[in-house]
């Protein structure tokens, strides 16, 4: 374990003990990083060059083009939150299943999906859900542990399902394009879903008591009505996402340039449905901007953290102690599920993609996993942090707008089968890689080594001068 020396032990335990005390993590990896950098250079286990490239890398992350991706994802998820569409989505959904036992959580369900996949954030996702059918389903006789479970899970399906912003993130930490994890997420995306409708299906044959099927009087109109709203509140949400999707997968456009779209996409959607006001999109802008200032403050101090952490051989020590563990790829892939499930008790998803990730992408590399696979694993995984009972975000952002009627304790206990069910995602993908490489690029492979280069020499043409001319 210290055959590098004990200074990147020394260091790694350092950074946890300051996150453990609750000190903001951007400025605690700042903090760490330059007192052991001062450290290693007073006892040469450092050298001082190292601390040169601080300002080179600084200039990297705020002139990196992918990341600027971020605040227009952002964006477009937080104007299409907050025009409305969710609540018409809800409305229609809700009608078009009520008549089932459960109807309304498969709405929640199923709309969460759109909702994540619009919003790209999962705060957003479960609070919106929270607000416009935590009341409705308290109202119409639906247990408490259910609804507040298939609340808080359905909104972290926005972590998942592209256009995830932690997609996006994880691809520029692994050096992967962002358009082949979108792609490589679908099959995990559809299978997580499946389930959470699976087991709502399940739910209501063994016990119907926890979910009534909503009165005639609530459903209202049906038939071609109930179709139509839903199908116009989902459509032009649908064919905004398919056309940022698309063009990412076809290589039409940057992940930039397809946020871009995006952004301008949503605002015309809310222009569309009337709902587009200045306040609209100052809220949505003062959202888009302190997560933006976030993910540079966070990527500036890990930065800090692993140029001085590489430069005592940290990496070297934690591709060291990787490797040898037993079972090889299969050994590793299950230390690093276990870690990041309980490191993700204490640390925010772009905190896990910013400092831990980069640690591991050497040994992955060695071990020659499929940096999609794995970072759609890691996705998966992190996914499951926001239902951690006690200190699932999730959990807290429920909390925050649910009724003092419902016990914390009743939304605890409502989330640990749905952590359950996410943690089946996690073994699958896992044990099954062809879910994440199946929707990947598989066209025609060629080996190098057959390749020949005949390059024709090139002769000038023999060029008759004649006699001198005077």
């Amino acid at each position: 374990m210290f055959s590098h020396g004990v200074m990147p032990p020394l260091m790694f335990g350092g950074m946890i003990c300051f996150m453990l005390a609750g000190f903001p993590v951007a400025f605690s990896l700042v903090a760490v990083g330059l007192f052991f950098g001062t450290i290693g250079i007073l006892t040469d286990h450092f050298h001082p060059s190292f601390l040169q490239a601080l300002p080179l890398r600084f200039y990297g992350i705020i002139s990196n083009d992918l990341l600027l991706a971020i605040p227009f994802f952002t964006f477009m998820g937080a104007v299409l939150e907050r025009c409305g569409l969710a609540e018409d989505l809800l409305e229609g959904t809700g009608k078009l299943f009520g008549k089932l036992p459960g109807g309304l959580a498969y709405a929640v369900i199923l709309v969460g999906a759109v909702l994540g996949a619009i919003t790209g954030t999962v705060a957003a996702s479960v609070i919106a859900m929270g607000v416009i059918s935590l009341p409705v389903m308290m109202r119409y006789g639906y247990d408490q542990r259910l609804a507040t479970g298939v609340i808080a899970a359905s909104g972290t399906i926005a972590q998942l399902i592209p256009p995830s912003l932690v997609l996006i993130v994880l691809a520029e930490q692994l050096g992967r394009s962002v358009g082949d994890m979108y792609l490589g997420a679908i099959g995990p995306s559809i299978l997580q879903v499946t389930l959470f409708l699976t087991y709502i299906l399940v739910l209501s044959f063994i016990r119907p008591k926890m979910m009534p099927p909503l009165p005639q009087e609530a459903i209202g109109d049906s038939g071609w009505q109930v179709v139509k709203q839903v199908l116009r509140g989902m459509i032009p949400s649908i064919v905004l996402i398919g056309l940022v999707l698309g063009t990412l997968a076809l290589g039409l456009a940057t992940p930039t340039e397809a946020g871009a779209m995006g952004a301008v996409g949503a605002i015309v959607l809310a222009a569309a449905h009337r709902r587009l006001t200045w306040d609209l999109l100052r809220q949505a802008m003062n959202s888009t901007m302190r997560l933006t200032a976030m993910v540079v403050f966070i990527l500036i101090g890990a930065t800090c953290f692993s140029l001085v952490f590489q430069g005592m051989d940290g990496a070297l020590w934690i591709e060291h102690l990787l490797s040898q563990l037993p079972g090889g790829r299969l050994g590793f892939l299950i230390f690093v599920n276990i870690f990041v499930f309980f490191i993700a008790f204490f640390l925010d998803f772009f905190e896990i993609a910013f400092i831990i990730v980069p640690l591991l992408v050497p040994v992955a590399q060695k071990l020659d996993i499929n940096l999609i696979w794995f970072g759609v694993l890691l996705c998966a995984n992190m996914q499951t942090s926001f239902m951690h009972p006690p200190f699932g975000f999730a959990l807290f952002y429920l909390r925050g707008i649910a009724p003092p009627s419902i016990r914390t304790s009743q939304i605890y206990r409502g989330a640990i089968p749905w952590l359950f069910i996410q943690l089946i995602v996690v073994a699958v993908v896992t044990l099954w890689p062809e879910i994440v490489t199946y929707w990947l690029d598989s066209g025609p492979k060629v080996d190098p080594s057959t390749i020949e280069l005949n390059i024709p020499q090139f002769e000038p043409p023999a060029m008759d001068m004649g006699p001198p001319q005077f």
